[in-house]
């Protein structure tokens, strides 16, 4: 049993489930060996994966800044570290946004761009391209082809004209987060196109964005961070500032979700076992149409774990061959990001998780 389990046991007999136990010891490990891996290129966290505190605390000792995605993700960051670079995107930006004082702001348009221009302020941006490039493979595509997001060339043309006989506003390169879910490998021949259109503009500083592929099938395959760091030094000409901003891949493996079984039941030949807690606690599955991995246990008879809500759709996994009765606590991997945050945390009203930090806070 490891330390996490028998956290989980421990917050069982407390009748303190559903939670989320997060390893914080295990999730430092993991970032300073990205932050080696990577080398000279600096790295971002997208704060969107997951803003807890506690796992913030930990990448600030890592991370060259933060990404956020908001007027209330920078407020919260700021409210924190109100010393480390922050970059802002986002592609539907408000007034008061586009007016926030932050290291880099990503801007999305032309009309983002004169909105930004007309409030008369200083600012240091990134154009946010979006380049007609294949991303074969990926789990979202956010570019390569007509999506909301960043500009085509077109776009990026208007930009720059916009950006003529004036100082204030001040073009320091390109940001360009075209996929997710993409291997060392593919994100590398995206990263040579996208250079090759940096350099075409005469931009020397270049945001990549994140993506780095996460198999929630198999949780032992990880991206290669080396192969990636290497790949990008090698790409990266003498004078350039390469940057990353990585979320999911970062945090989603020291965070687990636990919760106790409730009932099981026979339904129609198939055995299902209903836990507390659901989908409005963890959302991923839901959201990702996947089964989140189970912490194994006893083999048992194929069972279908499902949560408290009254929608068929609430099932945190399918058909895992795992020995449950009631009162036992049920442990899912994996939940260390797009987990909790992006929950409908409110349907139904049920109670909320509580929170659990090994090697975190006093007194836990």
């Amino acid at each position: 049993m490891d330390a996490m389990t028998e956290r989980a046991h421990e917050l069982a007999a407390a009748g303190r489930l559903p939670a989320f136990v997060y390893d914080l010891a295990g999730l430092e490990a993991h970032v300073s060996a990205v932050r080696r891996a990577l080398g000279g290129v600096e790295l971002y966290y997208a704060v969107k994966a997951n803003p807890d505190p506690e796992l913030l605390r930990v990448l600030a000792r890592h991370v060259d800044g933060f990404e956020v995605a908001s007027g209330g993700e920078l407020a919260h960051v700021q409210g924190l570290f109100p010393e480390v670079p922050v970059a802002l995107g986002g592609p539907g930006k408000t007034d008061a946004e586009l007016a926030s004082a932050v290291h880099r702001l990503h801007v999305e348009s032309p009309g983002e761009l004169a909105r930004l221009l007309a409030s008369g302020r200083r600012a240091d941006v990134l154009l946010r391209v979006n380049l007609e490039i294949p991303v074969e493979g990926a789990s979202l595509a956010m570019g390569g082809g007509a999506t909301p997001f960043g500009m085509d060339p077109d776009g990026v043309a208007g930009c720059l004209a916009l950006l003529e006989g004036q100082d204030r506003i001040r073009l320091r390169g390109v940001h360009a987060h075209l996929a997710s879910g993409l291997r060392a490998q593919q994100l590398l021949e995206l990263a040579e196109a996208v250079l090759g259109y940096a350099r075409g503009i005469g931009a020397s500083e270049i945001n990549l964005g994140g993506g780095m592929a996460v198999s929630y099938t198999d949780p032992d395959e990880r991206f290669d961070w080396v192969a990636y760091g290497e790949g990008l030094a090698k790409l990266r000409r003498e004078g350039e500032t390469l940057r990353v901003e990585p979320g999911r891949s970062l945090t989603v493996y020291c965070g687990r979700y636990a919760t106790r079984v409730i009932d099981v039941k026979r339904v129609h030949g198939e055995l299902f076992a209903i836990v507390a807690g659901g989908t409005h606690h963890i959302r991923t599955p839901a959201t990702k149409g996947h089964d989140q991995p189970v912490v194994p246990g006893a083999a048992g008879e194929p069972v279908t774990i499902a949560g408290q809500l009254c929608t068929p759709k609430d099932l945190l996994a399918r058909r895992v061959p795992i020995a449950l009765e009631p009162g036992d606590v049920v442990e899912f991997a994996m939940a260390g990001a797009y987990a909790w945050n992006i929950s409908h945390h409110d349907f139904l009203m049920h109670p909320h998780p509580d929170f659990c930090y090994l090697g975190g806070r006093p007194g836990e």
